[in-house]
């Protein structure tokens, strides 16, 4: 499972069908509306590192 970065939902990655690639890490999305977004202003939501990055 990975975490939409907008909106913080919960996303599978095998059946996600949207997804971007930044920064060489793969991100999956809820919708087109939240990829749109991300895509428009990653560093915006991408500020805080997410706690399961720490382990």
């Amino acid at each position: 499972m990975a975490i939409d970065p907008v909106c913080k939902m919960t996303v599978e990655e095998a059946s996600a069908q949207h997804k971007t690639t930044y920064q060489e890490e793969t991100y999956y999305f809820c919708s087109a509306a939240c990829k749109n977004a991300f895509e428009a202003n990653p560093d915006k939501y991408l500020k805080e590192k997410p706690w399961w990055k720490f382990w």
